[in-house]
């Protein structure tokens, strides 16, 4: 998968971004369904099922304040680049909010949308999943549910 990219651009015949002049709330739009797309593929692999529970138990980890539950959760764990990344997006001003969340938390999910986006983009599948998992490891200690269980 960490080529995909890679093949991507080149099959559009796009030149690889300079990552660092992306705005945090681009990083963020596409971090959302990088993030989206891990979750789903998680409850997929653990087993076939109804597609009502499968959104159902992915709405739970995508919203806004589980992600910004799990992004506090990984703080310790992150590089001072992936930090930088988080606070970017955390800080950007957005102009919309998700309908139940507070904007505390929609601002830690943004920035943790934005470090998805940033760690796809440069094609850090491996960090990706490495940070999910440890997220979900994290919430699972504290008792809340996690995909399969």
């Amino acid at each position: 998968m960490e080529k995909s990219l890679e093949y991507f651009r080149e099959l559009f015949g796009l030149e690889a971004p300079d990552i660092r002049t992306y705005s945090p709330l681009t990083l963020a739009y596409i971090g959302d369904a990088v993030y989206e797309l891990v979750i789903r593929t998680l409850l997929v692999e653990k087993g076939n099922t109804q597609v009502n529970k499968l959104n159902q138990r992915a709405n739970r980890l995508v919203k806004a304040s589980a992600q910004s539950e799990m992004i506090e959760k990984l703080k310790p764990c992150l590089t001072e680049q992936e930090i930088g990344i988080f606070r970017r997006g955390r800080n950007a001003k957005s102009y919309t909010m998700a309908k139940n969340a507070t904007m505390s938390d929609y601002r830690r999910a943004t920035g943790f949308e934005a470090l998805m986006g940033y760690l796809y983009l440069t094609e850090q599948w491996g960090r990706i999943l490495e940070l999910v998992k440890l997220g979900l490891q994290e919430g699972e200690k504290d008792g809340e549910q996690v995909p399969g269980k």
